[in-house]
């Protein structure tokens, strides 16, 4: 009997363990932290074996394949001895696969990846298609198949669990565009995190797609260096194309096949130019799934997106409150800014993760009234923009943050958390980060109305 061994115990770990088991591999698995009490209850239910507290190296590197979560690097010192031993270490995506008859549409970037997933899945569900959501956004695929599978899956891929797939085949495959990111696990290298990126392809036939971003240079960069056999596909927002998507004279037009339709890119439900970059994504796979120009139509009006991406959590006094958390590099947040004609009041800052902010200086220009640094560490963030916004302060307080937006915004004004940063040095996560300023804004509604 082959047998797997499961690193971490989280959603993915999880799921592959109970695939795994159902379809009768020998399993082991192996957390390095403690497993919750909920997850311990299933793991015993269905009879599986594990450890928490640490690595068993003995029965790890006894598998025949390990199964690791995503958030494990490759130079974890139990992962580096089963690649040197010749393991095959996998993602969960890459061992689910095996076990789906359903097509896939896989979605990855260093931006957007989400809500053009949701839209994507979305646009698929409301036109009556046989759909499921998978991957970096909702529950395991490993986990789901258990229950059943579906004609589609729409996945969205992080490059992290891009990292461990080897002949995972996409029917469908988009990169949203590729900026420096989480470097910090590609030695620094922003060729590594391209590389990385473009696995995604690696496995692809002729009869399938690829879907690219014709302006990003990353992207360009990746397909120069990889040889992509399925068929490419553009989507712009400057100029037109002949196999993709574009925008012209205010419609969405997606051109595949040989055939056109066009969709009004005002009944778009969420705003900005990288949303719209998003739709034209979105719709060009919803078209290849075989949606109509009406049911595309039909759903890009009734999308509703994710929290903590552009999300309008209140008015306070004629001000609006825009909660953007998600917005943890310096290219989401340049959209989340551009989206705006307004004044605006940004709270940024958190966990800097080598982020340069020269592309910014220009857009904050005659648009930011004031910055306010939300962070434990913020130098570096003040002495970017003092020179550039009238009003540069700081606090750790979130609560704080928003009152003193309401006061600099203005009553024509906006206030924009979108960080540029990650979340860690003052909440758990960036849900977290997004769900206290929602609430700080609705307390201090109710504290005015009062």
């Amino acid at each position: 009997m082959k047998t797997i061994a499961i690193i971490g115990a989280g959603e993915s770990g999880l799921g592959a363990a109970m695939l795994a088991k159902r379809v009768g591999y020998g399993l082991f698995v192996s957390e390095k932290g403690m497993i919750s009490a909920e997850r311990k209850n299933l793991l015993e239910a269905n009879g599986i074996p594990y450890e928490e507290g640490g690595h068993s190296e003995e029965k790890v590197l006894d598998a025949d394949m390990i199964i690791k979560s995503p958030g494990i690097p490759n130079q974890v010192s139990i992962i580096s001895k089963a690649l040197d031993k010749g393991i095959a270490v996998v993602d969960e995506l890459e061992f689910a696969h095996h076990f789906s008859n359903g097509k896939t549409i896989a979605i990855t970037g260093t931006n957007g990846k989400t809500t053009t997933t949701l839209l994507t899945y979305h646009l698929l569900k409301s036109a009556g298609i046989d759909v499921g959501l998978a991957g970096n956004v909702g529950k395991s695929w490993a986990g789901q198949l258990i229950q059943g599978d579906h004609d589609w899956w729409v996945i969205e891929c992080s490059s992290f669990q891009i990292d461990g797939m080897q002949a995972f085949r996409p029917d469908v495959a988009i990169l949203t565009n590729i900026t420096p990111d989480h470097l910090d696990r590609y030695e620094y290298q922003f060729d590594h995190y391209i590389a990385s990126k473009f696995r995604l392809f690696q496995a692809q036939k002729q009869k399938d797609y690829s879907i690219f971003h014709a302006q990003d240079e990353g992207s360009k960069t990746g397909i120069n260096r990889q040889k992509i056999r399925s068929q490419k596909l553009w989507i712009s927002l400057e100029h037109e194309v002949e196999n993709g998507a574009f925008v012209q004279d205010g419609e969405f037009v997606i051109r595949l096949k040989g055939e056109e339709i066009r969709v009004p890119a005002n009944v778009l439900s969420i705003k900005g130019k990288h949303n719209q970059l998003n739709a034209l994504f979105a719709l060009t796979a919803a078209r290849i799934a075989g949606a109509s120009q009406e049911q595309i139509q039909a759903g890009i009006q009734s999308f509703e997106n994710a929290p903590h991406r552009m999300e309008f959590v209140g008015e306070v006094d004629g001000v609006r409150f825009i909660n953007d958390s998600k917005g943890t590099n310096v290219e989401a947040t340049t959209y989340a800014l551009e989206s705006f004609d307004q004044p605006i009041v940004w709270i940024a800052g958190g966990v800097d993760k080598g982020n340069d902010y020269t592309r910014l200086k220009e857009l904050v220009k005659n648009r930011v009234v004031a910055l306010i640094c939300l962070g434990k560490e913020n130098q570096k963030l003040k002495t970017a923009f003092e020179q550039v916004i009238p009003e540069v302060s700081e606090t750790e307080d979130i609560q704080e943050a928003v009152r003193r937006g309401l006061e600099l915004a203005g009553s024509q004004g906006l206030v924009l958390l979108s960080p540029a940063c990650a979340s860690f040095d003052l909440f758990k996560n960036y849900e977290d980060r997004g769900n206290q300023f929602r609430e700080a804004v609705q307390k201090l509604k109710i504290e005015l109305n009062a």
